[in-house]
């Protein structure tokens, strides 16, 4: 047989062996089991040398209430240390034995006990899992050092403009209630974090139905019977906790009518991003009617304006949010993808010529502006809200450097949230965000770590899995009009939406709604 001959041949063979697989691999089968104390079990099937598994809680700073302020951090920084059943020391040496990864993470909505590792070892991670949970003792010289810790990485996060920026949009923007609930324990609040508020803490919001263990790499019974050994002394409770730091003043925010209801900085991972929001159990909250957001009626969302002064800054820096659509609004696909439309990053690209530069704050703002550093969009998106927005860092104007006020940089960010209000994207540049957003999409799966997590945040949203090829559908489906009524909605001036914005540096934004005015955006 010729060479020629062989090779159609192998790509014949290749091109049916492609469309048979097409065909015949489906996505992994989710299993949802609900055991009798209410505590959720869902596994994905996807073969591989290693599982993982964690707890997802229903649970958080946005749940925190004056007298557990802070604690979060604290129940975070604790977890994995002396037991009723272990020392600090065997827990140390079971960590080791296991040879695999244990961690936990405090989010505004969410607490996780994550573990990766080799399939032998699964019943001693979820008991690991189980006894920090369950079994904290919590000892006076553990909470001591936490104390220490914590106010060492307080100094540490506040020297850090990119770090502590996004705590103060948050503060701001929720007037410090529900999601303005600072992630870190604030620092006249450490000495006051004991074992008492710590437990009043956990026993409100560490119960089964607020809970979900997830595994990947596994069978699932073998899953259901280490959650049914481990967990089934926790008890349900029909107690509903009180939404934290009730407002309690009326705010003259007048309503507009909107459209019926219409889907860690970590840039990275745009799909953590569009799942990791709390839960579906929406906490019941009566706020006072004026206090509502337009877009969302159970969140605080106030805006707002702050400056924080820091006259030997090396960078200015400037932040611009609206409030946006909760993880459960179609519309959150739309806000997505205008988040990577309008990209953006720092002034040198790590990932090599042509990485991002096809963005438009790459195109618009820091390939003509050398004085701008840093320029991106971000998103944080919540249960039930989600902040939308742009900021920069940049050269301050001072003597002779050719440097910049935030008064002349906020035009240019403001301007580019008018283009997408009044200018209609071209097909082509839309095309290539939702290209670059469904690859975001499927390449974060490729982490064993990013899909179990991502399966436990899911069912604690959602109740449910939205496989990505959904999400991709729902991505596909935009279309230049469908973005300019999703930017309509969210900062066009009849949205009734109000603006966010911190500045931090040598000087501050003045008359910042006239600038909003100028460009018709919402938030004057």
């Amino acid at each position: 047989m010729h060479h020629t001959s062989r090779t159609a041949l192998r790509r014949s063979l290749k091109r049916v062996h492609q469309r048979t697989l097409s065909t015949s691999a489906p996505a992994p089968p989710v299993q949802i089991t609900t055991l009798p104390n209410k505590i959720r079990v869902a596994t994905e099937a996807t073969p591989s040398h290693f599982s993982a598994l964690g707890l997802y809680v229903d649970a958080g700073s946005r749940y925190e209430t004056p007298s557990t302020l802070g604690v979060s951090h604290f129940v975070d920084r604790l977890a994995f240390k002396t037991t009723a059943t272990r020392s600090q020391e065997e827990m140390s040496a079971a960590i080791d034995q296991m040879g695999g990864q244990i961690m936990c993470a405090s989010a505004r909505e969410s607490m996780m006990y994550q573990s990766t590792h080799f399939h032998q070892a699964n019943p001693l991670a979820l008991s690991l899992i189980a006894d920090t949970v369950i079994n904290p003792a919590f000892l006076d010289d553990e909470i001591s050092l936490q104390r220490d810790a914590a106010r060492y990485e307080i100094r540490e996060i506040n020297s850090k403009p990119d770090m502590i920026l996004p705590e103060i949009l948050h503060e701001v923007a929720y007037d410090g209630k529900t999601l303005g609930i600072p992630l870190l324990c604030p620092e006249e609040r450490i000495d006051h974090i004991n074992r008492d508020c710590i437990r009043e803490y956990m026993q409100r919001l560490y119960t089964p139905e607020r809970m979900v263990v997830a595994g990947a790499g596994m069978q699932h019974e073998e899953l259901v019977e280490l959650v049914d050994k481990y967990f089934s002394s926790l008890k349900p409770t029909t107690f509903i906790p009180p939404h934290p730091l009730q407002p309690t003043s009326r705010q003259n925010n007048p309503q507009h009518p909107v459209a019926p209801h219409l889907i860690p900085k970590s840039p990275g991972s745009l799909y953590k991003s569009l799942t990791r929001a709390a839960s579906y159990l929406t906490p019941s909250v009566t706020l006072e009617p004026g206090y509502s957001s337009v877009l969302n009626p159970q969140s605080t969302y106030t805006g707002g304006h702050r400056f924080l002064h820091r006259e030997d800054s090396e960078f200015n820096h400037l932040y611009l949010a609206f409030e946006g659509v909760s993880i459960h609004d179609d519309d959150i696909y739309a806000l997505a993808t205008m988040q990577v439309l309008l990209g953006g990053g720092g002034s040198f690209s790590a990932g090599g010529p042509g990485k991002g530069m096809y963005s438009r704050l790459y195109t618009h703002i820091l390939n003509h502006y050398p004085q701008v550093d840093h320029c991106a969009s971000f998103h944080h998106i919540y249960s039930d809200s989600s902040l939308f927005g742009l900021f920069a860092s940049f050269v301050p104007k001072a003597g002779r450097h050719h440097g910049n006020t935030a008064d002349q940089i906020l035009p240019h960010l403001v301007h580019q949230l008018s283009l997408l209000l009044y200018a209609p994207v071209s097909e082509t540049e839309l095309s290539r965000a939702k290209n670059q957003l469904k690859s975001s999409l499927m390449m974060a799966l490729e982490s064993r770590a990013v899909e179990v997590e991502d399966l436990g945040r899911q069912i604690l949203v959602h109740g449910r899995k939205i496989s990505v090829s959904e999400m991709c559908e729902k991505v596909d489906e935009l279309t230049p009009e469908s973005i300019r009524k999703t930017a309509e909605r969210v900062f066009g001036p009849r949205s009734g939406n109000k603006a966010t914005i911190v500045c931090m540096g040598r000087d501050d934004v003045r008359d910042w709604k006239g600038v909003l005015r100028k460009y018709s955006v919402a938030g004057a």
